[in-house]
């Protein structure tokens, strides 16, 4: 357990840090441009908290890193980030050991999503590709894991360039209007590296 917990910190954290940037430059274009430099903030302060985290049971652990992202984190991702994870904490009184089980622990968590950011699925946020990930996993929770880490690959980048065309609906891109159109949703593409990342223990562990 604690490896696992572990490997997800090294590989989120990893993965933010590295495309810092980029979320920056998306962030620029239609918000505050501070999305990248406030999740890598956020991220490295879960990592510099991996021991405490990972010596907790899986939820209590995800709770912890949420608490983390809201305290650590600047502008909205933090308390966005942050209720995720808390509310899948919360859900998750053991590892989820199915595709099902893991699903039912992410919906918890858009959920808080939802209720904090007041959003839903089509407003222009991270819930673009928080959904169809959950449904993708609700749905396809039988198939062998190697197929069902690549389809979910391959939604999270879907969804994350399906929010390229819409209009903002939600936060300081919505004041953008109609200018909003024509750009990814750094909270999309954040969520899609997130996924990605997750996808890569996963194979990890399987080898």
């Amino acid at each position: 357990m604690r490896q696992l917990i572990e490997r997800l910190i090294a590989s989120t954290t990893h993965t933010i840090v590295a495309h810092a940037d980029e979320l920056t430059a998306l962030d620029q274009a239609i918000g505050d441009g501070d999305h990248g430099l406030n999740l890598k903030r956020g991220f490295e302060a879960v990592r510099d908290a991996a021991d405490d985290i990972a010596a907790r049971p899986f939820g209590a652990a995800l709770h912890k890193a949420g608490m983390t992202l809201v305290l650590k984190v600047g502008g909205a991702s933090g308390p966005l980030y942050g209720s995720l994870l808390m509310a899948m904490g919360k859900a998750a009184a053991e590892t989820p050991a199915s595709a099902a089980a893991v699903a039912t622990v992410l919906g918890a968590g858009i959920t808080a999503v939802k209720e904090r950011g007041r959003s839903d699925a089509g407003d222009k946020t991270m819930l673009d590709v928080l959904i169809p990930i959950q449904q993708a996993l609700a749905a396809d929770a039988e198939r062998p894991i190697a197929e069902l880490v690549q389809d979910l690959r391959s939604v999270a980048t879907a969804a994350m360039e399906a929010t390229r065309p819409l209009q903002a609906r939600k936060g300081r891109a919505s004041f953008l209007g109609e200018r909003s159109i024509g750009h990814v949703d750094p909270g999309a593409r954040s969520s899609a590296l997130l996924v990605n990342a997750v996808c890569d223990v996963v194979e990890e562990i399987r080898k």
